[in-house]
């Protein structure tokens, strides 16, 4: 085969590998699954009698954001697979086989794709359940999905850089705690003309804030809109932002890793 042929079979061999692990140890990833759930039923049933939407109820507006929010709760899954494989020495026993070093990143990268869609479809369903309805149609919809998916594998690559270069499952905590609060300095929860105007601007340019408010025109959700120009072409910048991220984290991810242990 060809050199682009045996990175492609390397990295369906680690794809494989990820998967096989998932299925002796489903417990944390079905756990991965339903956290979101719990967080779609504490803040629409908790809070979203007390929140009000212009044109619609506060659930409809909730639930595209919290499909965004889903696909960056994968960052944290991502980030400690990588860093427990280092700490085991499996990522030090790749390197030494002769495989292509894009090939490993790639099948983690293609393993936790996998893993999201199946989390998205379940957060779809249970949407579904609760009553939610996408109004756009199915091309609409779909559109949506591609860009949800869209940033999940953009934020992949930003979690296996992160893993590659944290240095242990430990020093993931802290990184793990940045997570929430890039997701609520976003739109998926409230207006970000709520917030105070400097807060209120990094919300809007947050990458979660564009695919959730584009999730939320596709599927003809109720949402706040917004005067600023990132917040009328959030459409765009749902596949922009995504974009710059894979240009940047991915080659960084294949480079840091074949300059392990240098």
């Amino acid at each position: 085969m060809s050199r682009f042929g045996w990175a492609l079979a390397d990295s369906w061999t680690i794809t494989l590998r990820d998967l096989n692990h998932w299925v002796r140890r489903p417990g944390p990833v079905i756990l991965g699954w339903f956290f979101p759930i719990m967080m779609v039923l504490m803040f629409g049933g908790l809070f979203g009698g007390a929140i009000g939407v212009p044109g619609g109820d506060y659930f409809d507006f909730l639930i595209p954001g919290m499909f965004a929010m889903t696909m960056l709760f994968g960052l944290e899954s991502t980030m400690m697979a990588v860093t427990t494989d280092a700490a085991k020495g499996v990522t030090d026993r790749f390197r030494s086989m002769p495989m292509s070093a894009s090939a490993v990143v790639m099948g983690r990268g293609i393993a936790d794709m996998l893993n999201s869609v199946v989390g998205l479809a379940v957060m779809i369903g249970t949407g579904l359940l609760l009553g939610w309805r996408a109004g756009g149609g199915s091309s609409a919809a779909l559109t949506a999905v591609g860009l949800l998916l869209l940033l999940r594998f953009a934020l992949i690559w930003v979690g296996i850089f992160i893993g590659l270069v944290a240095g242990g499952p430990e020093a993931v905590t802290s990184v793990q705690i940045l997570v929430w609060p890039v997701g609520f300095l976003s739109s998926v929860f409230v207006d970000p003309g709520t917030m105070p105007g400097w807060l209120g601007a990094i919300a809007e340019w947050n990458p979660l804030s564009a695919t959730a408010t584009a999730a939320r025109r596709l599927f003809d959700n109720p949402g706040w809109g917004g005067e600023s120009w990132v917040a009328q072409n959030a459409t765009l910048m749902a596949v922009v932002w995504p974009l710059l991220l894979i240009a940047v984290f991915l080659p960084l991810s294949t480079r840091t890793f074949r300059r392990l242990g240098g």
